[in-house]
């Protein structure tokens, strides 16, 4: 009787042994939740391996837009989508509705560094007041990338990295587009975007270092803002109707202050009557251009910082290198050389 009860107890005791294993098909979902939590907080791997199920969970890049109602930021939404589709990362994509939601975009970086998620890419709605989330986030070892517009501090210390459009240069090529369209004379009219927005802010001070150079041209109005949306954009341009009839050129530096400008000009019946610059593009926006209702738009690769910013986000949770200022590119289109390789590319309409 001793042997066999012997044998029989020896085998419950392996039986629980192996019910103790982390590989076994009783407690792999448990053990794979609480590796993935561990691995999501460390730049060693990029990824967790965990048995058993295959639910493996990767990365997890947040990508937060200033807002996301605007096809620019759908753009940025494809090309980060693109990049964790290729390094087999998980995209959150989550931003304000409207982009003068600054305590939203706050609130949800805030939430992210909270919740621990693997990196952060960031189109910052306030070049100040995201400072201190992100700085948290850093302290949390989260790396923090900047996209579409700038946060004030040091890259490499205050955030990751950088990949944005030389807003600058975007706003000297839309001055010299215009002084082009105007033959070097005239008056002008500039609406800005929003303050604390530091990637229009350059696109505008670009645009007047090129009317300050320029004697036969005058800005008759450059302190007015468009506002978040195309709406409010659009009602700001009515509200100055007398210096847009005595103008010769309009210049807006965005998306939403182009497309509200246009609105207003096709109400007032002066759409294709006055010299419009804008910047970036859209469906609509290229029609306009094509139509000879906007004369030129200075575009940006949203795609292009997207896809980059990921990449980047990643590179710096492995350990490899990355570059550290990345110019993602701006170009003028005009109806003429809208048809281009280069444009197009630019565009992504190549694809």
């Amino acid at each position: 009787m001793f042997k066999p009860l012997l044998l029989l107890s020896c085998g419950l005791s392996l039986l629980a042994l192996a019910g103790c294993n982390p590989s076994s098909s009783g407690t792999s979902s448990a053990g794979t939740s609480a590796t993935n939590t561990s691995a999501t907080n460390t730049s060693a791997s990029g990824s967790t391996s965990a048995s058993g199920s295959g639910g493996d969970k990767k990365l997890t890049i947040a990508v937060i837009p200033k807002g996301t109602t605007h096809t620019y930021w759908k753009s940025v939404e494809a090309g980060a989508k693109q990049a964790g589709q290729e390094l087999g990362v998980t995209i959150v994509y989550k931003g304000p509705l409207q982009e003068s939601d600054r305590a939203a975009q706050i609130q949800l970086v805030q939430q992210f560094t909270s919740d621990g998620t693997s990196g952060i890419v960031l189109a910052p709605l306030d070049d100040s007041a995201l400072a201190k989330p992100v700085q948290r986030a850093l302290d949390k070892k989260i790396p923090v990338v900047i996209i579409d517009s700038a946060l004030k501090g040091e890259v490499g210390k205050n955030f990751t990295a950088l990949a944005s459009t030389d807003n600058y240069k975007g706003g000297v090529l839309s001055g010299e587009s215009m002084v082009k369209q105007l033959g070097g004379k005239g008056k002008v009219v500039m609406l800005r975007y929003a303050e604390g927005s530091a990637s229009t802010h350059d696109r505008e001070e670009g645009f007047l270092s090129v009317m300050k150079k320029t004697p036969g041209i005058t800005v008759t109005s450059q302190n007015r803002y468009a506002g978040a949306t195309a709406g409010e954009a659009k009602t700001a341009a009515l509200n100055m109707v007398d210096q847009l009839k005595a103008a010769g050129g309009i210049y807006t530096p965005n998306e939403s202050s182009t497309q509200g400008m246009l609105l207003a000009l096709r109400q007032l019946g002066m759409a294709g009557k006055i010299k419009f610059v804008g910047f970036d593009a859209s469906p609509p926006l290229l029609e306009a251009l094509n139509k000879g209702e906007i004369q030129s738009l200075t575009v940006q690769n949203p795609t292009k910082m997207g896809y980059e910013g990921v990449k980047i986000a990643v590179a710096a949770l492995k350990g490899q290198t990355y570059q550290k200022n990345l110019d993602t590119g701006v170009a003028v289109v005009t109806k003429e050389n809208y048809n281009t390789p280069a444009i197009k590319d630019v565009l992504n309409e190549n694809k």
